[in-house]
């Protein structure tokens, strides 16, 4: 490829609305350009690194025995209502109808079509097990889409379904896929944690997501170095403490403190003094609606509720903090100065709430709040739950140690299904006992726009992207200073054409223009290897720089070939 003749605009400044370093750098190299809200253009070199993705994740799915599909975007109504998803996905599903008034959806996810075809095709155990995955399209009418690639309303993703006779090789095939997007991330050259995830809307016995660790994540993930327990925050376990020994015998005698505006955990601390009552000595207590229904919902002051985890508990699939006008109705007491104490509604407290003794908790009276209250003598619980949210620091829920509390995005997320679509639309198989069965099946997605852009958050600098060489735009790039001077031409040119023969992705940039432009835009694109042909190549010697680590070596041109490999490849 010939810089000249490339489609490559690049600009000087980020767009006004770009808030992250993938989003300011990608439309800035000349990757993207923004169409509408959520919506991109991919331009030549966003494609380039998009295939080499895409043939990342097409070699290791065949590797593991999947096969390669090709879906409908629309998805016609009456697959996603036989599911019982019509009318519960969300606002996010773009829906419309046909000139014949049928109703059909923009593909968001594609569970109800693979069903659908599979359980016309398969009748009997010896058609399974099967894994069947598609690299497309899908779209989500994002109520706030923002960060470019990272939260848009149309995108690429790598969906893949598995259907099997048992749960035993379901759960088989779930960790072949564990270990296929393993090798899959790792070839892309992404620093990355998988996790135990929540299920979501997709539904399921359990899942991993796979995180690229970066600064500028929205999700964030915690793990542990000694045993290798890692999850989401949304998933995380708490380890549940011991009830004290002796609990009982160092209660103190309850005080009302006037406390007058005081509402928000650090304010009462302050007011109350923070060496003896730090944060983590006072109760926070919430109002939860769950299903209609309200309860008292208690944390350490130092937590937050992880409404994940508490939706996991009532196992509902309403569950939402309580309005003003809702506390004062169902407990008869003020917002800011709720008290557990007398309190009509049952109480659920967090596993944080076993070991405080002698804390701090609202006098359910405006304005004040009481000293030295403890769970059992002065409130009951009705239950200990896991419902805070995890924190770097916090014990590891299998062996105890410290965990680490990193951001990370989002790039491929793993799903063990069981029957939840199967026995929906029944889609079953004669067992070799000769008995109908619903297929036991398992979910894998991969969000490939997404993986350029979590790809660009972990790798950049203040000039622009560093690619990691096995899905960069070109591995290398031959810049010639001075295109007017024949022998620095000439030099260049055949570097170009032996780098070709050798089978490596290269650009000449050929362009009349200062060395010190090609030199920026060479690292805004973040090619990894740049060889620069100057003043020496008289002398037969060219400069190669590494992008990432700025490294440069003078190399004799007849050598360049087999330096760039040995770069490569070590």
């Amino acid at each position: 490829m010939r810089f000249s003749r490339a489609f490559i605009p690049t600009m000087k400044e980020s767009p006004a609305d770009a808030e992250i370093p993938s989003h300011k750098l990608l439309v800035r190299a000349g990757f993207i350009r923004k169409k509408a809200s959520g919506l991109y253009d991919i331009l030549p070199l966003g494609v380039r690194v998009l295939l080499k993705i895409e043939r990342i994740i097409r070699e290791e799915m065949n590797r593991a025995g999947a096969q390669e599909v090709i879906l409908p975007i629309m998805h016609p109504a009456e697959l996603w209502v036989e599911s019982g998803r019509w009318d519960v996905y969300g606002k996010e599903m773009i829906k419309f109808k046909d000139r014949h008034e049928r109703d059909y959806a923009l593909g968001p996810t594609a569970e109800e079509m693979i069903t659908d075809l599979v359980r016309k095709e398969v009748k009997s155990y010896k058609d399974l097990p099967l894994n069947l995955y598609q690299i497309g399209r899908k779209f989500r009418d994002e109520i706030r889409p923002r960060f470019g690639l990272m939260r848009a309303r149309e995108f690429i993703m790598k969906d893949a379904y598995s259907f099997h006779a048992s749960d035993e090789d379901a759960e088989r095939e779930y960790w072949n896929m564990y270990e296929t997007y393993s090798r899959i991330f790792e070839r892309m050259g992404l620093v990355f944690k998988a996790v135990e995830a929540d299920t979501g809307e997709i539904g399921g016995k359990f899942s991993h997501e796979f995180m690229v660790i970066a600064d500028t994540g929205e999700g964030k993930l915690v793990y542990c170095e000694k045993c290798g327990y890692a999850a989401s925050t949304e998933k995380a376990e708490q380890r549940k403490p011991e009830i004290p020994e002796n609990r009982e015998e160092k209660f103190k005698e309850i005080e009302k403190v006037h406390t007058p505006g005081v509402k928000r955990i650090e304010e009462v601390s302050e007011f109350l003094g923070r060496d003896e009552f730090p944060p983590e000595k006072i109760l926070k207590l919430l109002v939860y609606i769950v299903d209609g229904e309200p309860v008292a919902i208690a944390v350490r002051g130092d937590r937050e509720v992880e409404e994940t985890k508490l939706k996991q508990v009532f196992r509902r699939k309403e569950v939402r903090l309580a309005t003003d006008e809702e506390i004062e109705k169902f407990t008869g007491q003020p917002k800011g100065f709720l008290s557990p104490i007398g309190l009509r509604i049952p109480v659920y407290a967090d596993y944080s709430v076993i070991p405080m003794v002698n804390f701090v908790a609202g006098a359910g009276e405006e304005d004040y709040h009481i000293k030295n209250v403890n769970w059992g003598r002065d409130f009951k619980v009705k239950e200990f739950v896991d419902i805070a949210e995890v924190k770097g620091g916090d014990p590891c829920p299998k062996c105890g140690a410290p965990l680490t509390e990193k951001r990370g995005i989002e790039v491929g997320h793993i799903f063990k299904l069981g029957t939840k679509y199967s026995e929906a639309m029944n889609a079953t198989f004669v067992d070799e006992d000769g008995k109908e069965k619903p297929m036991v099946m398992g979910c894998y997605g991969i969000g490939v726009t997404r993986v350029m852009a979590a790809a660009v958050e972990q790798n950049y600098d203040e000039n622009g992207i560093i690619w990691p060489v096995e899905i960069a735009p070109f591995e290398v790039i031959v810049i010639p200073v001075n295109v007017k001077k024949e022998e620095i031409v000439e030099t260049a040119e055949r570097i170009y054409k032996e780098l070709l023969i050798a089978g490596f992705d290269v650009i000449i940039d050929d362009r009349n223009a200062r060395p010190g432009f090609k030199f920026k835009d060479a690292d805004l694109i973040g090619i990894p290897y740049q060889i620069v042909v100057g003043k020496k190549a008289k002398e037969g010697i060219v400069e190669i720089k590494v992008r990432k680590s700025g490294e440069r070596f003078e190399v004799p041109v007849e050598k360049v070939v087999n330096k760039v490999k040995e770069l490569i490849e070590g």
